[in-house]
């Protein structure tokens, strides 16, 4: 107990509360990468990797029920994440389409896991070795535009 006047201590290395938050547990996990830098987008921190996007806040966007991170994900990963643990991970709006998946921060997170899962997210952006493959259908030569025939006078 403390007198009036007198502040408790706090015991070294205590965190503060704001500390704890899980904006602030998410920014220090991204931050932590290599060569990541964050940006306000669309009203939220985005962070990014060598000018690609690899995670993103989302703060009860358009009123959904939960504080989550967009994460891309290597393919085929949203759908099994999605049936293996719905009330943790879901299609976000935008960009689910395109493989991202959504991972709830807000109730009681596996903190190691969300580490893992943007660090797999910052790798496949930023390339190298250990990123997901890319589909067969993306490396694909893109088509020829279409030219008239000169000998045959166009198309058919």
């Amino acid at each position: 107990m403390t007198s009036p006047g007198r502040r408790r201590l706090k015991k070294a290395g205590a965190k503060r509360r704001s500390d704890r938050t899980p904006l602030a547990r998410l920014r220090a996990i991204c931050l932590a990468l290599p060569d990541t830098t964050e940006k306000i987008a669309w009203g939220e921190p985005t962070w990014r990797v060598r000018g690609k996007l690899f995670a993103q806040l989302d703060d009860h966007h358009h009123g959904a029920d939960h504080l989550a991170v967009w994460l891309p994900a290597p393919l085929g990963e949203q759908e099994a994440m999605i049936f293996t643990d719905p009330a943790r991970f879901f299609r976000p709006p935008y960009v689910g389409h395109r493989g991202w998946v959504g991972v709830r921060i807000d109730r009681r997170p596996n903190w190691a896991q969300v580490a893992k899962l943007v660090a797999q997210a910052w790798a496949f952006k930023r390339g190298g070795p250990d990123m997901a493959p890319t589909p067969p259908n993306a490396r694909a030569a893109p088509a020829k535009p279409w030219r008239p025939s000169l000998t045959r006078g166009g198309p058919r």
